[in-house]
């Protein structure tokens, strides 16, 4: 489907990702952790500065991070239309003739009509293999989560080269045109109550706990009796009323604590 995003009338303080990604890391350094990641297309603040370092609020969830600002990678937010969210990676080529492959959730504006180019701070692009209508999502939500399967895990990763759990549910459900938290935790406080295990559907959201009450896993509701979730990799585990069951390890592996229904 598509996601109509209209700027905010005070978008000149607004900036915009143009490369891939960039990378979110908690403290101004390289060999920090990454905590989230920052696609193509999707809006930031800036909040204050490091040397070279810049850190930095999304405009989608709010999460904050440092990126390195020598990286380049962004430009000030000038467009006045609405964007698109891509339901599918994206070859594009720039008019110098390099390419970038765009992650599913990226954001698009001005867009031609028959969706082959699109245009950021001057700079244009041409879609390979594109055709009208596209771009955006045609499938559930169940399917969608299908395309990532055996994804690498990656901790604060958002795309299909690397992704954690709960990077996994925010994009899955970005691309459907639903805005999400970043993290689990966040996560769980969304949608309806699901009492009873019985009375899951799929798309319904899973959340879980380690060893102590804290919400530290998630995963969509695939089908009866099976969720998919990022742990290892993007995969398709048995789950019921008690967690998530590992077939190889013979055990559960995550306690299941709350059930989610998200309205799309």
């Amino acid at each position: 489907m598509t996601l109509n995003i209209k700027p905010p009338e005070n978008y000149m303080d607004l900036f915009i990702c143009t490369d891939v990604f960039l990378p979110l890391r908690s403290t101004p350094s390289h060999r920090a952790e990454m905590v989230s990641e920052i696609l193509f297309g999707e809006r930031f603040r800036i909040l204050e500065s490091s040397g070279t370092w810049i850190k930095i609020m999304s405009e989608f969830d709010s999460y904050e991070g440092w990126i390195d600002g020598s990286h380049g990678g962004y430009s000030r937010f000038n467009e006045t239309g609405s964007g698109v969210i891509t339901g599918r990676e994206l070859l594009c080529e720039l008019e110098n003739e390099s390419q970038m492959i765009l992650a599913p959730g990226s954001e698009l504006f001005n867009l031609s009509d028959d969706y082959s180019t699109f245009s950021i701070s001057d700079r244009k692009y041409r879609i390979s293999g594109a055709s009208s209508g596209s771009l955006a999502s045609e499938y559930s939500i169940e399917e969608t989560a299908l395309h990532f399967l055996n994804t690498p895990y990656l901790w604060g990763g958002r795309t299909p080269w690397g992704i954690d759990c709960s990077g996994f549910v925010q994009v899955t459900f970005k691309i459907q045109g639903v805005a999400l938290p970043r993290d689990a935790s966040m996560q769980a406080e969304h949608g309806m109550m699901i009492n009873f295990f019985e009375e899951t559907c799929p798309g319904d959201l899973l959340f879980f706990s380690g060893e102590n009450e804290n919400i530290s896993h998630t995963g969509i509701m695939i089908s009866p009796g099976k969720i998919i979730h990022a742990s290892g990799s993007i995969r398709i585990d048995a789950v019921d009323h008690q967690g998530i069951w590992d077939n190889k390890l013979g055990k559960y592996t995550h306690r299941l604590r709350l059930i989610r229904r998200v309205e799309q």
